[in-house]
């Protein structure tokens, strides 16, 4: 859908798997280590999604000692031994630059929001599919900082106590910026969090890769976002 076609007024982000490459890639090299199961991390977290212990430190309501016991117990359920604290070591994906230049381009234009599911007081670079809590190395740290500086608004699910996909922190996001959402495009790496996203009439994109989404991103909006 083209600019042309609707009325954009915001931008709304994830930060994990979107401003970086995608944690995905991390827990895939962990499993072939320890020979695991092919995407035997990503089973134990879409187990029981609304209340297993991802979800709960998501919404922080177990703190990172508790996940880390919980999410080891319910790995072991399903036929292997994972410490959560270890999965909480392979959050953080590689930083991309051209990314946070697209929204310096869109905050030009836009109003720009982050929503993201991240973990309170988490002992790891990043949280979630979300934004990083604690950066590796003093590079890292700065950039970072430079693209969470740039958002009118972010929400937090560790802040709010609800986390995407629950519709109710996507309004929380549009009411703080003060557009409904069928005006606002919304970028995720993860389908299931697009998908509510969409239905309230949001236009969504599922960040696959950096161009796919930047090309999207620019059918959407308009604009356009050099290499």
């Amino acid at each position: 859908m083209r600019r042309s076609e609707i009325l954009i007024e915001a931008v709304l982000w994830d930060f994990g798997g979107v401003f970086t490459t995608s944690p995905f890639e991390a827990f895939g090299r962990f499993e072939a280590e320890r020979g695991l199961p092919t995407d035997f991390i990503r089973t134990v977290n879409s187990t029981n999604p609304h209340d297993n212990a991802w979800a709960r430190f998501e919404s922080s309501e177990i703190d990172v000692d508790e996940f880390d016991t919980a999410f080891r117990v319910e790995a072991e359920a399903l036929g292997h031994s994972v410490a959560g604290k270890d999965v909480l070591a392979l959050l953080s994906g590689q930083f991309r630059p051209r990314m946070a230049r697209a929204l310096v381009e869109c905050k030009r234009h836009f109003k720009v929001g982050c929503i993201t599911n991240n973990m309170k007081n988490a002992q790891a670079p990043a949280s979630g599919s979300g934004m990083p809590l604690a950066a590796a190395g003093t590079e890292r740290t700065a950039q970072v900082a430079e693209v969470m500086a740039q958002f009118d608004v972010i929400v937090e699910s560790s802040v709010e106590g609800v986390r995407k996909p629950n519709p109710a922190i996507y309004r929380i996001a549009c009411d703080r910026l003060g557009v409904t959402p069928d005006r606002a495009v919304f970028l995720d790496d993860l389908g299931i969090n697009l998908k509510p996203a969409r239905a309230m009439g949001m236009i969504t994109i599922k960040v696959v890769t950096q161009d796919q989404a930047l090309g999207e991103l620019a059918q959407a909006t308009g604009l356009t976002f050099p290499s």
